[in-house]
């Protein structure tokens, strides 16, 4: 026999002498194993029987003596055979079923466990231990009045710090640049300082677990709010961030998107205008803090422009000097800057010219102003002999009518146009006074009581 062979018989051997040098059977030694294994993955104690051993009359003793002392099992009947318990006989509901069962598992020696239970129906066995339940829980709550007053002493007493706190008006609007945000910022202290209070008081009974429901419910309910009323987030946002930046003052004129008219005030919700035709009108402030804000009365010197054409076979320098000399010549025109004039366009008929003069809108108004600039400067190249040609339309008659063709030679006289005598510029006086009608009407309606405004004159600018 070969080596190899030896080592081989000998490994086989020693694997069947094994089991025989402990004492114990393959079979016997692989059984415990697994009840090791099991005992380890349950950890929990069985509940040994008084006498030692497992036979059926020492288990059914065990488990009659531990259902008298349970409540509500009293009444079980207990049978063993073979290491089968059967339990039988009324019970009041099912967790108390469920808990015999539980408690006759856990017995060494125990197979399996049968239930045939009978569900009990009397008045005194379903009724009792429910009042017995609600008399142990109101004795419990009355004993517990002393730690609930405490409680809520110590709640109470928080959130009356919090609100004294916030109450401090005079102290907010001091740390703060406006109104609006003193009241947000008071408004939260007073939030937290309930908050704070509320978390003390359930700490005090030993229910802090309900402060990660209810703020795990109140952070589901605030995303959903969130997404809801995003519109009212963004417009309370840009209240915010207008009332920090202050980009005009009550009464300004003043432009937003398309919308033109004098600031009446700035809420917490809207910017109010009141327009040029002396209507209302309520912007929403997130519309105001993206749009583009022109504001007319930052600065007081304003230039007006306008457009006049002159005919094609006119000299636009003598034009544009006539034109400057007529607006010049006018008190409400400031000198510095002066006034300025370029040719826009030439086209077939007329030769556009543009003219741009300053005023200074705390002494004449606008409009007024641009339109008495348009009058003066006409009438000044018409007095001098420069037309202001309209459109002109060809048309062509293959055989013209006679009595078109007797005017060809009065219109070659005068190259197409009626001559007209030539005349100085005559200075026009016009009423260019400004127009305050609209911020009266500002003015008065500011001078009101009870209406919030976040506008500050303390307040820089932006």
């Amino acid at each position: 026999m070969s080596l190899y062979r030896w080592i081989l018989t000998g490994l086989f051997l020693a694997a069947a002498l094994a089991p025989l040098s402990t004492g114990l059977s393959p079979h016997f030694s692989a059984r415990a194993q697994i009840q090791q294994t099991e005992a380890v993955d349950d950890p929990e104690p069985a509940i040994d029987p008084e006498a030692d051993g497992s036979d059926d009359l020492v288990i059914a003793d065990r488990l009659r003596g531990i259902f008298r002392e349970i409540e509500g099992l009293q009444e079980v009947v207990v049978a063993v055979d073979s290491g089968v318990v059967r339990l039988s006989g009324p019970i009041a509901d099912n967790a108390s079923a469920d808990r015999a069962e539980a408690i006759a598992e856990r017995v060494s020696g125990v197979v399996t466990v049968e239930t045939r239970f009978e569900r009990d129906l009397s008045v005194g066995k379903n009724v009792e231990p429910v009042v017995d339940r609600f008399g142990s829980s109101l004795q419990n709550f009355l004993s517990a009045l002393p730690l609930i007053g405490v409680a809520l002493l110590s709640a109470l007493c928080i959130g009356l710090l919090g609100h004294f706190l916030a109450s401090r008006m005079r102290f907010w609007k001091r740390v703060t640049p406006n109104i609006f945000l003193a009241e947000l910022i008071a408004g939260f202290v007073r939030i937290l300082f309930i908050m704070v209070g509320i978390f003390v008081g359930l700490d005090i009974l030993n229910a802090t677990a309900l402060i990660g429901a209810v703020l795990g419910g109140a952070g589901v309910i605030g995303l959903a709010v969130g997404f809801a009323l995003r519109d009212t987030v963004d417009n309370y946002m840009s209240s915010i961030m207008l009332s920090v930046r202050q980009p005009f003052r009550a009464n300004d004129h003043v432009r937003i998107g398309e919308q033109e008219g004098r600031v009446v005030r700035l809420t917490s919700r809207a910017t109010i205008l009141m327009t040029l035709d002396g209507n209302h009108l309520r912007i929403p402030n997130a519309t105001v803090f993206k749009a583009e804000i022109l504001n007319f009365t930052r600065n007081p010197q304003r230039r007006f422009s306008f457009i006049l054409g002159v005919d094609a076979d006119d000299d636009p320098a003598a034009a544009i000097e006539t034109g400057l000399r007529a607006i010049n010549g006018q008190t409400f025109v400031l000198d510095d800057p002066e006034a300025t004039a370029e040719i826009r366009e030439v086209g077939d008929s007329n030769i556009l010219i543009a003219f741009h003069g300053w005023i200074d809108q705390r002494d004449s108004d606008f409009n007024k102003a641009r339109g008495a600039a348009i009058r003066v400067t006409k009438n000044a190249l018409e007095e001098t002999g420069f037309a202001l040609p309209e459109p002109i339309y060809r048309l062509r008659f293959d055989n013209g009518p006679p009595q078109l063709q007797g005017l060809t030679g009065a219109l070659a006289t005068t190259g197409g146009r009626e001559e007209k005598p030539v005349r100085a510029p005559a200075k026009e006086a016009f009423d260019v006074s400004p127009e305050d009608h609209v911020e009266k009407l500002v003015d008065s309606e500011r001078s009101g009581e009870g209406a919030s405004d976040l506008l500050d004159d303390q307040q820089p600018v932006e």
